[in-house]
């Protein structure tokens, strides 16, 4: 539910005597931050960058199931990115909160993706592609869950709805909870043989090193409750090679910066593509329903 008005200018003033002013970062900052804190993402525009204490004023977009849109300054996780940073900048980020008994508390932001510079000159090390509707999908080669070669333009004529994860993340709602929408989806085009021989599934790790075969299809096989017959003939599971890895997470926007204990800090990336190898719908975040990717695919479809 959004909160009150009045919890959001409460949090406002909070973070405020405690920054004075603060912001947000790019894709590859590390997190400090034990798994318990709460995550949101956030989208905004950087208003004014204070290298004094870390932090920026964003002008952000609603934040679902926390606050309103509004301007409030942020810190950074990590402040030794503020340089990459520039009033103007357009980013995508994650909120990460802390709560205690008076309420949330320690507002940071992390895995900062800069989506529109505001300053023409400035040339991060790595160049993200925010997929755009009609933009052409690279033929990108994986492995899946039964140790199989399959590339991405063996699936023309097909709507493939495609997204990223890996088996170990331990936050449910991001991986599980994209996995879940998923099964949720297998499950609707099922009821539907036409158009479920239209369309196509697929789950891409970016844990190519640990996500080998067998390791994806327990995890797909865990998801898809076929009443002890699994098929992946529709839904499959499957990772690109190590190689390959850094062009797919440049082109469908996924940054992942590895932590302590196997835990990779990722962002999110769902992507329908049409029957002609084009981006027909991009999803940046896990707050997309199944009713709406449906209705996406159906639209693709027809």
């Amino acid at each position: 539910m959004r909160p009150r008005l009045s919890v959001a200018l409460l949090l406002v003033a909070m973070v405020v005597m405690t920054l004075g002013a603060v912001g947000c970062h790019s894709r590859t900052s590390p997190s400090s931050v034990a798994t318990a804190a709460q995550r949101y993402p956030v989208r905004g525009v950087v208003v004014s960058i204070d290298p004094t204490n870390g932090s920026v004023l964003l002008k952000h977009d609603e934040i679902p199931g926390f606050m309103p849109a509004m301007t409030m300054a942020y810190r950074l996780d990590d402040p030794s990115i503020i340089s990459e940073l520039h009033p103007g900048d357009l980013i995508t980020a994650t909120l990460l909160v802390d709560h205690d008994s008076s309420g949330p508390t320690n507002l940071r932001l992390t895995e900062i993706d800069i989506i529109a510079q505001a300053r023409p000159d400035y040339k991060p090390k790595v160049n993200y592609h925010v997929p755009a509707k009609g933009d052409e999908v690279p033929d990108f080669s994986l492995l899946n869950q039964s140790g199989h070669k399959i590339d991405l333009r063996q699936f023309r004529g097909k709507v493939v709805l495609l997204t990223f994860i890996y088996t170990r993340c331990p936050l449910p709602d991001y991986c599980p909870r994209l996995t879940s929408n998923f099964a949720a989806i297998d499950k609707s085009l099922k009821s539907d043989p036409a158009l479920y021989q239209k369309t196509h599934l697929l789950s891409i790790s970016f844990d190519p090193s640990y996500d080998t075969p067998s390791v994806l299809r327990r995890y797909g096989e865990a998801y898809m409750g076929d009443s002890g017959h699994v098929s992946f003939a529709h839904w499959e599971f499957a990772a690109p090679s190590a190689a390959e890895l850094p062009s797919m997470e440049q082109f469908f926007d996924v940054g992942v910066t590895p932590q302590a204990d196997g835990i990779l800090q990722h962002s999110l990336s769902t992507v329908v593509i049409d029957r002609q190898g084009r981006v027909f719908a991009f999803y940046p975040t896990n707050d997309w329903s199944v009713a709406e990717v449906l209705a996406q695919i159906h639209s693709a479809a027809s």
